[in-house]
C-alpha cells in the first residue's frame, strides 16, 4: 500500500512537467553561449513566466526561411537592420504591439515588427601601447602606411563585415572602390566571422581589427585592461542595432508577447552591457556600467534603412571584393 502514494506523486510530478509551457527562441550561437546574454535572460524570464525558455541556435534568417510556416520558433532574437527587409518580406513575423517611446537609441525608431534590444557602432580597435597615433578619420586610415596591419571580416558571411562595406559606402559613395583599393594593402586577413578576427588581434597578429566602439569595455570591465581603444573617425561611424521579432504562427502567443515586453524592461536591459558588450536599447545612460559611460563615442551616426541597405548591399560587397582580388 505504501507504494501507491509514491506512484501518485510520480504521476503528478510528470504531469506538472508535461504541462510547463515552452517558449522556443531562435538565436545566434553567441547569444545563447555561456558567455553571452542568453543564460541570464533565460533564468530571469523563467522566474517571471513559470515557463521553460528553450534556445535553438544557428543562423537565424536562413533557418527561418527554410522552415517557413513549419518553424518551431515563437520568437527570434539577433537580427540586425541590414538584413530585416528580407525577413520582413517573408511574412513570418507579427507586430509586437509595444510602445517604443522609451528607447534610448541615437536614432529614431518606430518599427512595429522588429524590436531593438541593443546597439553599437562599427569601429577599428587598436592596442594603444603599440599604435601611438591612431587614425582620427577614415581618410587618415586610407593614407596610413601599408605596414599598418588590419584584420576585417567577410561581408558575405559576417554582420560586422557587411556593416563595414556599408560604412565605406556611406562615407565614400561612388568612390568606394577607390577607398577599398587604398585600404586593401593594409588588410592582412579577411576572416569568416568576428571571433577569428578579434582573436588574431588579441594574439598580436594585427595592429587594428574591425569590431565595435563598445569592444574596449570588455577589456576595461572584465580584464581591467586599459590598452584597447576604438579609433573614432570624424566622418562618423556606422550604426548597428540588434532586433527581436515574434513569429506570426506561434502557438504560444501570450508567452511570446511576454518575452517581447520583457526585452524593454530594466532587468533585461541591465544584462546587455556586460554580457553582449553592447549599448542597451532601452536603458538610461546613468544606469550603464561605468566602463560604458566612459567610452568615447562618435559625434556622427551613419545609418541606412533596411530598404537602403538591401539596395546597396550587392554593390558595396562587389566594390570590396573587386579591390581585394587585385
Amino acid at each position: 500500500m505504501k507504494a501507491l502514494p509514491l506512484v501518485a506523486g510520480l504521476l503528478f510530478a510528470t504531469s506538472a512537467v508535461a504541462e510547463t509551457p515552452v517558449l522556443t527562441v531562435y538565436a545566434p550561437d553567441y547569444f545563447a553561449s555561456e558567455w553571452g546574454p542568453g543564460p541570464g535572460i533565460e533564468a530571469a524570464f523563467e522566474a517571471r513566466c513559470g515557463c521553460d525558455l528553450v534556445y535553438k541556435t544557428g543562423e537565424l534568417l536562413p533557418r527561418l526561411l527554410l522552415e517557413g510556416e513549419r518553424t518551431e520558433a515563437d520568437v527570434a532574437i539577433g537580427f540586425n537592420s541590414d538584413i530585416t527587409k528580407k525577413a520582413r518580406e517573408s511574412g513570418l513575423f507579427a507586430p509586437h504591439g509595444l510602445d517604443v517611446s522609451g528607447l534610448t537609441l541615437p536614432i529614431e525608431w518606430s518599427d512595429d515588427t522588429f524590436l531593438p534590444f541593443n546597439y553599437g557602432q562599427t569601429a577599428f580597435i587598436y592596442d594603444n601601447t603599440k599604435v601611438s597615433e591612431p587614425p582620427a578619420s577614415f581618410d587618415a586610415l586610407l593614407d596610413a602606411p601599408d605596414e599598418l596591419r588590419l584584420v576585417i571580416q567577410d561581408p558575405r558571411s559576417s554582420i560586422s563585415g557587411l556593416a563595414l562595406v556599408l560604412w565605406v559606402n556611406h562615407v565614400y559613395g561612388d568612390k568606394s572602390a577607390e577607398a577599398w583599393t587604398k585600404l586593401a594593402p593594409k588588410i592582412v586577413t579577411v576572416t569568416k566571422g568576428w571571433s577569428e578576427s578579434y582573436g588574431m588581434f588579441t594574439d598580436g597578429e594585427a595592429d587594428m581589427v574591425l569590431s565595435y566602439t563598445t569592444s574596449p569595455a570588455y577589456h576595461i570591465i572584465a580584464e581591467e585592461d586599459l590598452t584597447k581603444s576604438a579609433a573614432i573617425f570624424e566622418e562618423g561611424h556606422y550604426f548597428m542595432v540588434e532586433l527581436a521579432a515574434k513569429l506570426a504562427r506561434t502557438d504560444n502567443e501570450d508567452l511570446a508577447d511576454q518575452f517581447m515586453a520583457f526585452i524593454l524592461t530594466e532587468e533585461f536591459q541591465s544584462m546587455i552591457p556586460t554580457s553582449n558588450w553592447s549599448f542597451p536599447a532601452a536603458l538610461a545612460e546613468e544606469k550603464w556600467p561605468e566602463g560604458f559611460r566612459e567610452l568615447p563615442r562618435p559625434e556622427k551616426v551613419l545609418f541606412y534603412t533596411e530598404d537602403e541597405a538591401a539596395s546597396l548591399r550587392d554593390e558595396a560587397i562587389e566594390a570590396w571584393r573587386s579591390a581585394l582580388s587585385q
